[in-house]
């Protein structure tokens, strides 16, 4: 008796699409820097354009924290040292 197992393989590409998504860089609300110093920060080391960084300022303003970037934990570490460096409060998730 034999029993045919289908095998699924995946390329390395998929491999690390599909884990890359899996962390979250999050920028979260403070009493220390100015609407300026953040928007600056985004725009400097996230390239974000002036208008993606205002809006993602003022969401951090009314909502308390915003995910600004997602892809892999090394990743997201480098980025959250920077951010962190300039005195932003981050976190990854």
């Amino acid at each position: 008796m034999s029993v045919e197992v289908e095998q699924e393989t995946f390329s390395l590409e998929e491999i690390l699409a599909s884990i890359k998504d899996s962390h979250k860089l999050i920028l979260w609300n403070d009493e220390v820097n100015t609407f300026d110093h953040v928007i600056f920060c985004l725009m400097h080391y996230l390239q974000y354009s002036g208008e993606e960084a205002t809006r993602i300022a003022f969401k951090v303003h009314n909502d308390g924290k915003c995910i600004v970037l997602e892809g892999s934990i090394t990743e997201l570490e480098v980025y959250r040292k920077i951010l962190k460096t300039e005195g932003l409060t981050v976190s990854v998730e």
